[in-house]
């Protein structure tokens, strides 16, 4: 209501400031311009004092109504969140009292858990020190036991660095598979034996229909010890190489031996024995060449697990054959024993045929001259009693009782 009244009075200002400068132009032509001037100055003067004056007004009244309807606004809405958040607290109130049995509960639980959480963890914590302990027992024995085989095969490899030692190591790994395979000396086999070419193999095995089979157990180990001793990759290329050549030459040596003789006797292979299974695996996988040439020159590589399946089928042939001998003795006595059965079975019938005849002649005298001889000793006993003839004894009473 205020601003309107306002506004009426800033308007009704500006028509009255019209009016008066048209009224000054009227009776004042010539110095109208000046007055209107004047009067516009004045006037405008006076629209800016009363503007301002408006706007001063409209702030002040607008700030008063904001103030108060902000005021108003507020308390009402201080009244509703009051009302609300009483009721809000009377419900969350009333729901806590109803969950804090659930969450007395459930905190029980947890106790519970967490109790036996605690436990299983003490148990854990003894469990793994106990366990610590026997794991670094068992680290100080490994060390101890990798330091003494590290020992074993530096002394071992001084020991093979002999020629004359690897042949004894070689022939007592050969003797070692041997006695597992269960060969025994002088009966499945025999060891450095001199053969009619002057020739001397290290192991000869007896075979079946008095076949041999020859073994040698020298292998060359040079360059393949120098190929694990060397650190740069060139020489140990060079050793590889030289040790697979080495390898060879050893193959073609063989077969200049007389280890393969048709007339000793000898089967038409001969056997090469690897004294380390990885060194076999070593030569095949290096070069696979060298097995095949070894087989175009009847030679077979042996490591001690083949050689032992070679000297299994060895046995097994021995064996089948001894069995094929034993079983042909067999069907010869037989033959013999169903000779004699028969004959036996001839003269055990001829036997019951005399057997029934005396027992014929037995029955007859049993029973037909039995009674032919006792009726005339029963009437001669019949005509004694009539007599009152006594019987005369030859012997006395205590002798016949005897």
């Amino acid at each position: 209501m205020q601003i309107l009244i306002i506004l009426s009075i800033f308007f009704g200002g500006i028509l009255v400031g019209l009016a008066i400068a048209y009224i000054l132009r009227v009776f004042n032509t010539k110095s109208a311009e000046r007055l209107a001037e004047e009067l516009y100055l004045k006037t405008e003067e006076a629209r800016r004092s009363n503007v301002e004056t408006v706007v001063e007004n409209v702030k002040s009244t607008f700030r008063e109504l904001t103030m108060d309807a902000l005021s108003r606004s507020s308390e009402e809405f201080l009244k509703l969140a009051k009302t609300k958040l009483e009721t809000e607290r009377e419900v969350s109130c009333r729901e806590f009292d109803s969950k804090k049995g659930l969450i007395d509960q459930q905190l029980g639980k947890m106790q519970q858990e967490l109790d036996k959480v605690g436990r299983l963890m003490k148990d854990l914590e003894t469990d793994r020190v106990k366990k610590f302990g026997e794991l670094s027992s068992s680290l100080r024995q490994i060390n101890d036991q990798t330091a003494s085989l590290r020992e074993t095969t530096d002394s071992l490899r001084q020991a093979l660095s002999s020629t004359k030692v690897r042949g004894q190591w070689g022939e007592r790994m050969a003797e070692d598979v041997l006695h597992l395979a269960g060969f025994i000396e002088n009966i499945n086999y025999s060891k450095q034996k001199t053969l009619e070419a002057g020739t001397r193999p290290d192991f000869t095995f007896f075979m079946p229909r008095e076949l041999k089979l020859n073994m040698d157990v020298k292998f060359p180990l040079d360059n393949y010890l120098r190929h694990l001793d060397a650190e740069a990759e060139r020489d140990r290329a060079k050793f590889r190489d030289d040790f697979l050549r080495d390898v060879k030459n050893k193959i073609r040596e063989v077969t200049t031996r007389d280890y393969i003789n048709p007339e000793e006797n000898t089967v038409d292979y001969v056997l090469l024995f690897i004294p380390n299974d990885q060194i076999y695996a070593f030569i095949h996988e290096q070069d696979r060449t060298v097995l095949d040439e070894a087989l175009r020159n009847k030679v077979i590589l042996c490591s001690p697990i083949t050689l032992f399946a070679v000297l299994a089928v060895i046995r097994q042939a021995v064996d089948n054959f001894s069995l094929e001998q034993t079983s042909n003795e067999i069907l010869s006595l037989f033959g013999s024993f169903k000779k004699q059965w028969h004959l036996f079975i001839s003269k055990f019938d001829s036997l019951g045929t005399k057997i029934d005849a005396v027992q014929n002649e037995y029955d007859a005298l049993t029973t037909t001259r039995r009674r032919k001889l006792e009726k005339p000793l029963n009437k001669i006993e019949d005509l004694r009693s009539e007599k009152a003839i006594p019987i005369i004894y030859d012997e006395t009473p205590e002798d016949d009782e005897q």
